[in-house]
């Protein structure tokens, strides 16, 4: 763990520029164009499919994803985007990694990504010190998705703090009577929705050539949860390698992913 000492442009959107902010891992992330990732702790499935293909979209880009390593959505953001393209802003000290249930993605963040905090060992989280974490998470962004959020939750809290710093706020088409806070920043036009996962990220980043970033196909293949046998056909020995790595699971004679 190291103390920053480099000044961050893009925190100076937050209402008070942090007094000291910690590190541990590669600090060149801050020098990517960022995206934050918010939502809900439970998300529905339609949530965890579409928020790892944003976030995975987008690191194929270049981009580096921001959210606050929490259960759900925030870590299905830094899964989806891959430990060297994600930064992770926490609510306690970098020496304490919590939640103890996201502890093998944290260590994995530390080593190849960017573990972020304002404060100092031996910090424990508590309901202000999440908030704070929350403003540095948007702040970081050039804009803000929210996945899935109900009314009246931290997710919302976020969402305040990028009106105030002027922030583009995207969502998650949902249905009605779901994800109602989401659905109520449409209503009163405060986000935009994404309706397609390529056209949304091709604004960010490298947009995928042949001789550039290559889009990884099998990810989005998998997404139709397509027989087996069709799989392998098209993908060969790279199904088994990816069930080996947890990445699908073959279920019934179907790949799926693994939320």
């Amino acid at each position: 763990m190291i103390r920053v000492e480099e000044y961050i442009k893009e925190l100076e959107s937050m209402k008070k520029y942090p007094k000291e902010l910690y590190a541990i891992g590669n600090l060149e992330l801050l020098r990517r164009p960022k995206v934050s990732i918010v939502g809900t702790r439970r998300p529905s499935g339609y949530t965890k499919e579409f928020t790892l293909s944003i976030s995975k979209s987008l690191a194929s880009r270049g981009v580096c994803v921001v959210s606050g390593v929490a259960m759900g959505v925030d870590a299905l953001a830094h899964i989806g985007a891959g430990y060297a393209n994600t930064i992770a802003v926490v609510a306690n000290s970098l020496d304490i990694r919590y939640p103890s249930v996201n502890r093998q993605l944290i260590e994995g963040i530390e080593k190849e990504g960017l573990m972020l905090s304002q404060f100092a060992p031996t910090f424990k989280a508590t309901p202000w010190s999440f908030v704070v974490r929350n403003e540095v998470v948007v702040a970081l962004g050039d804009v803000l998705i929210v996945t899935e959020a109900d009314l009246n939750s931290g997710s919302m809290r976020s969402v305040e703090f990028a009106l105030k710093m002027g922030k583009e706020i995207y969502v998650l088409a949902h249905r009605l009577n779901e994800s109602r806070g989401t659905n109520e920043l449409l209503e009163k036009g405060l986000a935009k929705p994404i309706y397609s996962i390529e056209e949304f990220t091709n604004r960010y980043g490298v947009i995928p050539k042949d001789d550039e970033v290559i889009k990884d196909e099998f990810f989005y293949f998998c997404q139709t949860s397509p027989t087996l046998d069709l799989a392998v056909n098209r993908f060969g020995s790279r199904v088994y390698e990816a069930e080996l790595c947890g990445e699908i699971m073959i279920e019934n004679g179907l790949v799926r992913l693994v939320t």
